[in-house]
């Protein structure tokens, strides 16, 4: 059995994304907005994510995400920049906990998938001692 049938929810997620990105503050004050196309892959017990970011100032990032299945439902990512794990709550809802490496700061993630699976909403929470610092807010359709 492979990761798509493991984590069916994480299989409708497959394909092009895009979207934006907001940063906000701890009291609600835009830090930074940028635009990302996204690929997510699934290939036998392997998840692979490309994020290809871009501002309007003329500045992109391109990131990989490799990731793996980890029994029990769940996925691992492990890159230089960052590392965590994520899994299903429900037939819309995936849960990540993740670091960037090098900070002192814990990222928490839910993504929720429309029922047609056109378009997903995304909300991180940075938090450092306990307290949240930061959130993202990320609203995606599928390209094409």
């Amino acid at each position: 059995m492979g990761l798509r049938e493991r984590m069916p929810l994480l299989a409708r997620h497959e394909g092009e994304w895009e979207g934006d990105y907001l940063h906000l503050g701890r009291d609600g004050h835009l830090l930074d907005r940028h635009r990302v196309r996204m690929t997510c892959a699934i290939s036998g017990d392997t998840y692979h994510q490309t994020n290809r970011y871009t501002w309007d100032d003329g500045r992109s990032e391109v990131h990989e995400f490799p990731g793996v299945y980890l029994g029990d439902g769940r996925c691992g990512f492990d890159t230089e920049r960052i590392e965590g794990v994520f899994w299903e709550l429900d037939d819309s809802t995936i849960y990540l906990t993740w670091r960037f490496k090098g900070q002192d700061v814990r990222m928490f993630e839910i993504i929720v998938l429309s029922e047609d699976g056109r378009s997903r909403s995304r909300v991180w929470q940075w938090l450092q001692d306990g307290v949240c610092v930061r959130r993202t807010l990320i609203d995606e359709r599928r390209a094409g």
